[in-house]
């Protein structure tokens, strides 16, 4: 019974992915679209991108891109989440802010930062980085204040300092909230890339995606998403075997090989 259940687990992500190329394909023939290939259509297309030294550039620097923006919202959004959750004065100072940026679409702010920054790397950079920030700061304070405080007592009584207790108590013990932040910004890093490329096209995925729907090449389109796609279905099973390994301790999140957030 288990390894039936093991087998199932394993095979419904495929058996999804199945059903919705294959609904894709009846609607598409159905409807008789020439801006709606056909599932068939569109994978066929998919060897002509991948085999474009030139679209290699352009993915690479999208991948380059969500890297920075991503790495820089982490490494400034654990220690923010983390005093907010231990302080409530920092809680109090941030709180307010971060009130008033999260319900903005981030890349309604690109034009803003197009006008600052201009249409390089940096702009497009910085979305993603504010993209990313929100959900990890947020997981990082519910972690951080769901620290028991009778650990941080017996820490003070062990002569830890204040920061020796924050890097050896409460970092370890809201770990697998700040990664559950951290998943959910990766995923928000691939849509704010592709959505920035959009919007300043020089280069990148969304740039091939656009230039493709300029010229009407719709089976391209349709080829870059479900590239994008299989993207950030890999990057996020690679995040996960890695937070698996990181928190193996913790009671594990979901049941499914992959999953969504």
């Amino acid at each position: 019974m288990i390894a039936i259940r093991t087998l199932v687990s394993r095979i419904a992500p495929l058996l999804a992915c199945l059903g919705l190329l294959a609904a894709w394909q009846l609607a598409s023939l159905a409807l008789d679209n020439d801006s709606f290939p056909t599932a068939t259509q569109a994978i066929r297309a998919i060897p002509a991108i991948l085999g474009d030294q030139e679209a290699w550039i352009n993915i690479l620097a999208s991948l380059r891109r969500m890297a920075l923006g991503f790495g820089t919202a982490v490494a400034f959004s654990i220690p923010l989440g983390l005093l907010m959750g231990r302080s409530r004065v920092v809680a109090s100072l941030f709180n307010p802010l971060l009130m008033v940026i999260y319900p903005v679409p981030k890349a309604a702010l690109m034009p803003i930062i197009m006008l600052w920054l201009g249409v390089g790397d940096l702009a497009k950079t910085l979305v993603i980085f504010l993209g990313v920030s929100l959900p990890v700061i947020y997981h990082s304070f519910e972690g951080a204040k769901a620290v028991e405080e009778k650990m941080l007592w017996s820490g003070a009584a062990m002569g830890l300092s204040a920061a020796q207790r924050m890097l050896r108590i409460v970092l370890p013990a809201a770990l697998p909230e700040i990664l559950t932040g951290c998943r959910t910004g990766l995923v928000l890093a691939l849509i704010t890339m592709v959505t920035s490329e959009m919007i300043a096209r020089q280069s990148g995925a969304g740039n091939i995606l656009f230039n493709a729907l300029d010229m009407g090449q719709y089976d391209t389109v349709f080829a870059m998403i479900i590239i994008i796609g299989a993207m950030g279905i890999g990057l996020d099973a690679v995040f996960e075997k890695l937070r698996a390994r990181l928190v193996r301790w913790s009671k594990p999140q979901f049941d499914l090989p992959l999953s969504f957030s």
